[in-house]
């Protein structure tokens, strides 16, 4: 064996995952509206990428170049998802590290641009017209709405305590800190923190500043000139009727059936956080990224394109860049922008295909759920539609995450139709998870107050309804679904009525 070096020449071959190919995968994730910010920063970046003007009467629609035979224009621009045959979904086994290349799908009945008409509309209760930021006031904080009260009626050194009890309350409007530590920071006589908080107490909303639920009831009732002794009574024994103790409650306040009832709906009337209605509120309205609709001839699957801004890759402009650069550099840039503009328009042609290709097997898979309710729901799973199509597990994991489907019955998630199985018990065919909860939600909204059903009865009831259920499982679910126990539910019955 000779120890001398030398060079070796070998020969392997390896997957290696492009930054093409990475970037293609990342926009399988994205959500419309996070495409179109991608899309955003590309356009600032590449300059041979342009948004063009939707057609009149239709809503913005994806553009992809078109490689058919027919001349290329000053700009390379197609309103259709006509992609040539050798575009493959971009699909990855991350476990095999082996990259699977799938044929394009065929479009479901119509083309994507326009078949439904649905670009603009609203679903799940969501209007779609007009801008969004319309319909958005900017509303004052609790903070300021309280100091503003406190600014008309208090100055000097009262001012300052009641702007330290008021940066004292929680989001709900309750006293945080005790009185004697802001007596002790501020140096003031705890007399005087008293008084201030008691003028605190009667701003608007009522109920602000108060130290505990009772007295913030207490302060309500006070207001609405319902706070007499059989009134304080209840409200100091709140346990009593969260437990539903109506007969020691009857005894404790010396009053009837129908006076206890009185106070009892009296006290349901009020607020019991009232400083959550000046909290800012985070809620979005969510966009749908496909719209499922019936037809005729069966469903349509249609991509939002109202989501979705029209793209262009001008050529004209590249032709007459090329010309002008000489430098190797210039003409090495323009070249990779292009081939960037071209790649980026395929990768989002075949994110649309997949897409719609992905859709339209979920609504092939749980169709009697779009007939005929959340109780026919089938159980479902990633590799079931996989195997179905084609594609990868992973693919359709991808696919599916943070997109939303919008047909008649309201706006899901594309998750929301991959539920677990639970075995039928005559022997039939499984059911879906979500098609469980429904039935033990619709049993329970049906109970009288003096059948509550307990977590044993909902087991034998739901397998004489075919589902083959332990009772663990049942009250798995049952909380799930925010739902009490039986002793709770009675209670709650009890005291509505």
């Amino acid at each position: 064996m000779s120890l001398a070096p030398r060079l070796d020449l070998r020969q392997s071959q390896s997957l290696v995952m492009t930054p093409q190919l990475q970037q293609a995968i990342k926009l399988l994730a994205l959500s419309n509206l996070e495409i179109e910010a991608f899309i955003a920063e590309e356009l600032e970046k590449n300059p041979l990428i342009e948004a063009g003007a939707s057609e009149e009467g239709d809503g913005p629609d994806l553009s992809v170049p078109d490689d058919g035979g027919g001349e290329d224009g000053p700009i390379d621009s197609v309103t259709g998802l006509d992609g040539a045959a050798d575009d493959a979904p971009l699909d990855v086994d991350y476990s095999a590290e082996t990259f699977h290349h799938d044929s394009p799908s065929d479009m479901p009945g119509a083309g994507l641009d326009g078949s439904l008409g649905m670009a603009g509309a609203g679903s799940g209760g969501i209007d779609g017209g007009g801008d969004i930021q319309e319909t958005l006031t900017e509303s004052a904080s609790l903070t300021d709405h309280l100091m503003a009260q406190a600014g008309a009626v208090l100055s000097g050194g009262d001012l300052l305590i009641a702007g330290h009890i008021v940066d004292a309350l929680d989001e709900a409007g309750y006293l945080t800190v005790p009185l004697p530590d802001i007596a002790d920071r501020l140096g003031a006589p705890r007399a005087l923190v008293e008084q201030v908080l008691g003028v605190v107490q009667g701003f608007d909303p009522t109920g602000i500043g108060a130290r505990d639920l009772a007295e913030c009831l207490a302060l309500q009732a006070r207001e609405a000139d319902r706070y007499d002794p059989a009134m304080a009574a209840l409200i100091g024994h709140l346990d009593l009727l969260a437990r539903g103790d109506l007969p020691k409650l009857r005894r404790i306040c010396g009053v009837d059936d129908e006076d206890l009832g009185d106070m009892i709906r009296e006290l349901r009337a009020y607020d019991p956080k009232p400083g959550l209605r000046f909290a800012p509120s985070d809620m979005q309205a969510v966009t749908p990224d496909v719209y499922v609709a019936r037809t005729g001839k069966g469903w349509a699957i249609e991509l939002n394109n109202a989501t979705l801004p029209r793209l262009i890759v001008n050529r004209s402009y590249y032709t007459e860049l090329s010309g002008a650069a000489q430098d190797p550099a210039s003409k090495a840039w323009l070249s990779e922008s292009l081939q960037s503009a071209n790649w980026l328009m395929k990768a989002l042609d075949q994110r649309a295909r997949t897409i719609v290709k992905v859709a339209t097997e979920i609504v092939k898979q749980q169709e009697a759920f779009f007939l005929r309710g959340v109780e026919h729901l089938r159980p479902l799973t990633l590799r079931t539609v996989a195997d179905a199509i084609g594609m990868h597990e992973s693919t359709v994991s991808r696919v599916t995450s943070n997109k939303y489907l919008s047909c008649d019955r309201g706006l899901y998630e594309l998750k929301y139709f991959f539920t677990s199985a639970i075995q039928s018990s005559e022997g039939g065919e499984a059911a879906s998870a979500s098609a469980v909860k429904s039935h033990i939600a619709k049993l329970i909204g049906e109970e009288q107050a003096d059948a509550i059903l307990s977590d044993d009865s909902l087991v034998d009831l739901l397998r004489a309804r075919g589902f083959d259920i332990a009772r663990r499982t049942v009250a798995k679910y049952r909380e799930a679904l925010g739902l009490g126990s039986s002793v709770q539910r009675r209670r709650q019955k009890l005291l509505a009525r």
